[in-house]
């Protein structure tokens, strides 16, 4: 059995349909209804059961025979600014939910963030160095992180432990995130609604690693079949400007247009205006697959967003 946390939500639904595409279905998913669109990324998966997220932990001891979790489910909003919110949600349940593992053998697969970098002036490796949060979003993410790099060093781990560094993700299923959906998602549905598609100014100048979800999947897969343990960036290796994104939308719809719209006070001192995956640790680790482009990405997203509206098909 397999638990994906998180598993109606963006990266966690995408998992999901991958073991599915594998022929797993022995698959609990935990989250939350609040947001009832959410029942969309599950429609068409198969799944053996469904708990909600506050109820989880208190029946944890009842579950038997789980041979993995997929821990994707967090607060991941980065305007977040409570606090003590934040830290329950990313630190306290996570925390729980890693030490039942390591006392039951259940291997533990978790979604950091690049977040934890900060503005990357120092660079994005997966050491302390490099890491300044700059929200309390970012900074719960490496909170956890640096507890679990205690339970890394032991040596004699009876459980895989990994940690994914997700950087800038976007693709099917992420249409319940409002606000905290990516730039890509925004500007498809600008397009569809037959206005231009808004980027801040100065957007040539911001230039981050954008990674399509399959290949976040695909990392997930990888580090799952290997039984690979650490904390490791999940990205390209490549940084590409958000001009791309509207680059590549106007090659997919002649018709769209562009709009710049002045940077909002609210994320001065907040926002990545550079992010690049070092990617050194997952190569060395093995993973030799290729990377969509943000063109490529993007392209294929469009095209089944145009199908589905943005789900997975």
């Amino acid at each position: 059995m397999i638990i994906v946390t998180g598993g109606a939500g963006f990266i966690g639904s995408n998992i999901i349909k991958a073991l599915n595409d594998r022929g797993i279905t022995k698959i609990i998913v935990v989250d939350s209804f609040k947001n009832s669109t959410k029942h969309l990324n599950l429609n068409k998966l198969k799944v053996s059961d469904f708990i909600d997220k506050q109820d989880f932990l208190k029946h944890l001891p009842n579950f038997k025979n789980i041979q993995t979790i997929f821990h994707q489910g967090a607060c991941s909003n980065t305007m977040e600014t409570d606090g003590i919110y934040m830290m329950q949600n990313n630190f306290e349940y996570s925390k729980e939910l890693l030490n039942f593992s390591l006392a039951n053998n259940i291997d533990f697969l978790y979604a950091s963030s690049a977040s934890v970098y900060g503005n990357g002036d120092t660079g994005f490796r997966e050491e302390a160095p490099c890491e300044y949060p700059l929200n309390i979003y970012a900074f719960s993410k490496l909170f956890f992180d640096n507890y679990v790099r205690q339970i890394l060093q032991n040596k004699n781990l009876s459980s895989q432990v990994l940690g994914l560094r997700y950087f800038n993700v976007y693709g099917y299923n992420e249409n319940h995130k409002g606000t905290m959906a990516s730039v890509v998602y925004h500007m498809m549905n600008q397009i569809k609604d037959g206005q231009p598609m808004k980027l801040f100014e100065g957007s040539e100048n911001f230039i981050r690693d954008f990674v399509f979800v399959e290949d976040a999947v695909k990392v997930n897969l990888f580090c799952f079949d290997n039984k690979t343990t650490g904390i490791y960036n999940c990205g390209t290796g490549k940084a590409e400007s958000f001009v791309e994104i509207a680059n590549t939308l106007q090659k997919e719809n002649k018709s769209a247009q562009i709009e710049y719209i002045p940077f909002p006070d609210k994320l001065k001192g907040k926002y990545q205006a550079y992010t690049q995956a070092d990617l050194t640790n997952l190569r060395q680790e093995g993973y030799t697959e290729p990377f969509h482009t943000l063109a490529q990405g993007v392209s294929k997203y469009y095209k089944v967003f145009q199908k589905t509206g943005g789900y997975i098909v």
